[in-house]
């Protein structure tokens, strides 16, 4: 398994389900995800056959993006202020970028890291120059 780390991703999808130019979201171990209130606003929304995405019934805020297996990958902007506090600088300085074939050209296509065409596991994945 890759390292697991903050990723961004410029696919259409999470451009529109977000509301942002570029999604950003920190990958961790599924078992590693407590949660601290009542997950009963917590719904899944099955995105494709190889993911699905948790978002809160209450606000329609989208929380993570969860692939088939064992990792989860969490909306940095979800994260608790207190903990973007301690953990943002990390959080926001992607190493990787994802779908970068739907990159908005002139403003989503600069930034600096690891680039793939799509996805960067499986079947397909390719790395950009």
């Amino acid at each position: 398994m890759q390292k697991l780390k903050t990723t961004s991703c410029q696919c259409e999808q999470c451009r529109k389900q977000t509301g942002a130019l570029v999604m950003y979201a920190h990958t961790v171990p599924l078992e590693s995800v407590t949660y601290t209130t009542s997950t009963s606003d917590l719904a899944i929304y099955r995105a494709s056959a190889a993911a699905q995405r948790g978002f809160c019934r209450a606000c329609g805020s989208t929380l993570f993006w969860q692939p088939e297996g064992r990792t989860t990958s969490i909306l940095v902007g979800t994260m608790d202020k207190d903990d973007l506090k301690r953990w943002g600088r990390l959080l926001v300085g992607s190493g990787r970028h994802l779908w970068v074939e739907d990159a908005v050209e002139g403003v989503t296509d600069q930034l600096e890291g690891e680039k793939w065409k799509f996805d960067c596991l499986g079947e397909g994945a390719q790395r950009m120059e």
